[in-house]
């Protein structure tokens, strides 16, 4: 009987056990349920608030309009998921892949309308055929509208200019710029930068009179530290989400992307090594006068491949070519261009500069922000510099339709007189075609420094 009594309390102390072991299991697990949930949902709001909105948005046709659309730029800038929100309603085809690229191959120009009809393609120029599917059709009127996504500028508008002429419109989507950053997709208000309305002006002193002349509190602080995001980041939206080695070995990876992928449909280069010290070398010159005659001998390459290895960067969105302005206002004038990059973080990557932002990388930003408001608006208007051959010279040179704006750069804190000796100069022998002129600075406060009609602006305040 006792041996019969100790098993069954042996029994029992087992059972319970594996009772007590079940219930600490559930317990567990619901703990790694509600912990991943929890994550998820936190995921999903910080996914939300990191969505950013893109000015191009508002400017992209309807899918009711009568038109072909194309969305080009660099690669990774957003351009598949700005097509996909605006035009959810429309089948997608990515054409990276094979099976996508075949298949639309396969499909003749007469069926085109019913079997493939109003679609969105991404990385077009993969399957040049399509255009002149899409151009028969629409010319027809089996199909009334489509979307050509594509990261290869030179393929593309040969392609369009050779079958689309015409029918077809064009936006250009470029990493975000500091007002895109500042803003959420979802913001009730999004107001219009500063440098927007500037670019258009008749008159800078209408629009500096009309704004406080400094900004304090909690909106200050923000912008600025939007301004010191980029100034280290840029504006590569994949970035937001990451922390700072995860940015480092995402714009190492792009640097790669870019040389396997869009290189490739520029270019069919046997070896990429010198490709890619060109690329390095071009990122340590950003902001500086353009000669090919050194950055060939530092390259160890030609003067003519040198000057086809900075197409490809151009055409590719890598770099931005500013020219100089044309017209003799003071002296002589030089005729070469200065080179930026269009992205600081991967200018600093190509560079390896991840210390405190210099004044190329402040200059860098400003000619870019400029530079990208104008292309992503589609603004008629030009962007240049002037310099003579004595050494004068004048940052930026923007013609609008009323006349002319001058800017200046500078990473300091404090503008001097001595800051706007060229403006002055490029502004009396432009006579009544002066509109005023900027001083871009890194301080506080908006004023007019003299006339005629010459102001200091920080940057945080012309871009956001």
């Amino acid at each position: 009987m006792m041996r019969r009594s100790k098993a069954r309390h042996k029994n029992k102390d087992e059972n319970f056990s594996l009772f007590t072991d079940t219930v600490d299991q559930i317990k567990n697990n619901l703990k790694i349920i509600l912990t991943f949930v929890k994550k998820t949902v936190n995921l999903t709001i910080m996914r939300e608030e990191l969505l950013k909105y893109r000015f191009l948005n508002q400017l992209l046709p309807d899918s009711n309009q009568r038109t072909i659309v194309l969305i080009t730029g660099a690669r990774q800038t957003g351009k598949t998921t700005i097509a996909r929100e605006k035009y959810a309603e429309m089948p997608y085809y990515n054409l990276d892949a094979i099976e996508y690229r075949e298949g639309l191959k396969t499909i003749s120009t007469f069926a085109w309308g019913k079997d493939i009809g109003e679609a969105v393609f991404d990385e077009a120029q993969k399957e040049p055929s399509i255009f002149e599917k899409i151009k028969y059709c629409f010319d027809e009127k089996n199909i009334n509208f489509s979307v050509l996504l594509g990261s290869s500028q030179i393929l593309l508008i040969k392609k369009i200019r050779e079958t689309l002429s015409g029918r077809i419109n064009i936006y250009e989507l470029w990493p975000l710029l500091l007002s895109e950053l500042f803003w959420n997709k979802n913001s009730k208000t999004v107001t219009t930068p500063l440098i927007q309305e500037l670019l258009e002006t008749d008159s800078i002193d209408d629009h500096f009179d009309k704004i406080p002349s400094i900004i304090m509190g909690l909106e200050k602080e923000r912008r600025i530290k939007i301004q010191n995001y980029y100034l280290n980041w840029g504006g590569m939206p994949a970035l937001i989400s990451l922390n700072a080695n995860e940015r480092i070995k995402w714009l190492k990876d792009y640097e790669y992307t870019y040389l396997e992928r869009d290189l490739s449909d520029l270019a069919r280069l046997d070896d990429l090594a010198p490709f890619r010290k060109f690329q390095k070398l071009s990122a340590l010159r950003s902001g500086n006068l353009l000669n090919y005659s050194e950055i060939a001998r530092d390259a160890s390459l030609s003067v003519d491949s040198s000057r086809r290895y900075l197409e490809y960067l151009a055409l590719s969105y890598q770099v931005i070519l500013l020219q100089p302005y044309y017209e003799n206002l003071t002296s002589s004038i030089i005729k070469t261009p200065k080179l930026y990059w269009s992205d600081i973080g991967i200018l600093r990557q190509l560079s390896n500069h991840w210390s405190e932002y210099d004044g190329r990388i402040y200059e860098t930003m400003v000619v870019g922000e400029i530079f990208k408001t104008i292309r992503t608006l589609g603004m008629n208007i030009e962007c240049y510099f002037y310099r003579t051959r004595s050494g004068m010279e004048l940052d930026l040179l923007i013609k609008n339709q009323h006349g002319f704006i001058g800017i200046e750069i500078k990473k300091r804190n404090k503008v001097y007189h001595s800051d706007i000796t060229v403006m002055k100069k490029v502004a009396s022998a432009l006579g009544k075609r002066w509109l005023g002129g900027i001083v871009v600075y890194n301080g506080d406060q908006c004023k007019k420094i003299c006339d005629p009609a010459i102001w200091s602006i920080p940057s945080y305040r012309l871009f956001i």
